[in-house]
């Protein structure tokens, strides 16, 4: 089953490219065969029931892990042909990520957990420091900078995480569930922000249960048992 985006048809640029990718865990196939395109500046909505591989499919195209078969690219680089360190240097330069644990560290002010997510970029502490105010500003954090995650709300501390994710400058933001441990308001601004940043070029892909959420990304990947299933 294929699910090709029609920018991807179109022949536009491609930042993620997927040619029959497998996954299997302990004997179990997390993700069948999924054959898809996601094209430089798009927004994409990963759907699905619990369990249907969106996790999966989210951290192989993350290169968080590799895949059992198939082929995987980003930004045309074949992820096979890469060692971990290569693979970390494409992260680090072209790829950012926003949990929706947040994971920040809680001894660190908000302006060191920004920095830290630059440290394998090779970036001088100050720098990473001045980058990581920038960012916690752009989110309207900038009053913040000095607060440990215990001080934050939770809408605060996710756009924590989005201003970590966004400080390395990356053209691919992947984010898992983004909303998930927000209220209304508090996600509807953490939307807001995500569409700004694809407003301006970011490629956007985000899991979610949220219809509404959904409804907004114009392209949408659905999965079911593992297998694309549009």
């Amino acid at each position: 089953m294929s699910a090709v985006t029609d920018a991807g048809r179109d022949g536009a640029s491609l930042a993620v490219e997927l040619d029959g990718v497998s996954k299997d865990y302990a004997g179990l196939t997390a993700l069948h065969a999924a054959t898809l395109t996601i094209a430089d500046g798009e927004f994409v909505a990963i759907v699905g029931p619990s369990g249907s591989g969106k996790s999966t499919l989210l951290q192989l195209i993350g290169t968080l892990d590799r895949p059992s078969t198939g082929k995987i690219r980003i930004h045309g680089h074949d992820v096979a042909r890469l060692d971990d360190r290569a693979l970390a240097a494409l992260r680090a330069r072209h790829v950012g990520f926003i949990f929706q644990q947040f994971h920040l560290s809680p001894g660190m002010p908000a302006v060191d957990n920004v920095a830290e997510g630059m440290l394998y970029q090779g970036i001088p502490l100050a720098e990473r420091r001045r980058r990581a105010t920038a960012a916690l500003e752009r989110v309207g954090l900038g009053h913040r900078v000095r607060h440990r995650p215990h001080e934050l709300s939770g809408g605060e501390r996710q756009r924590v995480a989005i201003a970590r994710a966004i400080a390395t400058r990356p053209s691919l933001l992947l984010a898992d569930e983004p909303t998930g441990n927000l209220d209304s308001k508090s996600g509807a601004g953490v939307m807001a922000l995500l569409a700004g940043l694809h407003a301006e070029g970011t490629t956007l892909v985000v899991i979610t249960h949220d219809a509404d959420i959904a409804a907004r990304a114009p392209g949408r990947i659905r999965l079911k048992d593992g297998k694309v299933i549009e």
